[in-house]
């Protein structure tokens, strides 16, 4: 098994996406890239404590590819908007791939290069790629929220 780290914009309709996926055993959803330990949703929705909604992703590289994984952040957010998805702003919201090791590094560089080419977005991808740092997981009521509520997507 392997994990991955994404921030794009709201946590839950992401999460939803996710965990979907064939090859994907667990998601959840959280905080990370801030400097406030142990943040809670109402700090982090603030915009002051740093951190980003992101989901974190466990899956299995037999099944499903790290690539596949950047495949469906790249298609399901604007990575071109600058702490901002839809009606949401805010740091919190930021596009953000947190790479927990070197070769993740390598592959979401060459990723996002290749999608800034190829002419998928009007305007330039402000993604920005950064070592995973320690991950908060959010508040149970927030973990598979939409799922919980028997919808499926939140706008995303």
């Amino acid at each position: 098994m392997e994990k991955a780290t994404f921030g794009a914009g709201c946590f839950w309709g992401v999460e939803e996406l996710f965990r979907k996926v064939d090859g994907v055993t667990d998601t959840a959803v959280g905080y990370m890239g801030g400097k406030t330990e142990n943040p809670t949703y109402e700090e982090v929705c603030t915009d002051r404590t740093g951190h980003a909604e992101v989901v974190q992703v466990n899956y299995d590289p037999a099944v499903v590819s790290y690539d596949d994984l950047l495949r469906l952040f790249w298609k399901n957010h604007n990575p071109t908007t600058l702490n901002r998805q839809g009606p949401d702003m805010g740091t919190q919201y930021r596009s953000a791939i947190f790479y927990h090791t070197d070769e993740q590094r390598q592959i979401a560089e060459k990723s996002k290069q290749e999608w800034d080419a190829s002419g998928a977005f009007q305007d330039p991808i402000v993604t920005e790629i950064v070592p995973a740092a320690t991950f908060y997981r959010a508040e149970e009521y927030h973990q598979r929220y939409l799922q919980k509520r028997g919808q499926s997507s939140c706008g995303i």
